[in-house]
């Protein structure tokens, strides 16, 4: 199953908590921002890393992710908690979309 969560970090980038937002199907999770800043707010968190995993075991990002990834940053910066990365792991390897730019 895709499960979708996020790690909160404090001013130092220090985790504060780790929150799993959601868990979805096979090949589908829905995540709405208020749920990630909700989480992120209960750790009084100045920044987080997002992450997900693909069961299919291959971490190449979908356009759902991506719309995801530019929602979440927006969202962010009016709450004043910055998204440093968005992981997507799968079987063997993971994919950062602040290595690829996308964050």
């Amino acid at each position: 199953m895709e499960k979708f969560g996020i790690i909160a970090l404090n001013t130092k980038h220090k985790i504060v908590g780790i929150h799993i937002i959601g868990t979805g199907t096979i090949d589908k999770i829905y995540i709405e921002p208020r749920q990630v800043y909700m989480a992120a707010l209960m750790n009084n968190a100045k920044a987080i890393i997002a992450f997900h995993c693909h069961p299919s075991g291959d971490p190449t990002p979908s356009r759902d992710d991506l719309i995801l990834t530019q929602r979440l940053k927006k969202a962010g910066k009016i709450m004043c908690i910055e998204l440093l990365d968005h992981l997507i792991t799968g079987e063997r390897d993971f994919v950062s979309l602040k290595e690829q730019g996308l964050v």
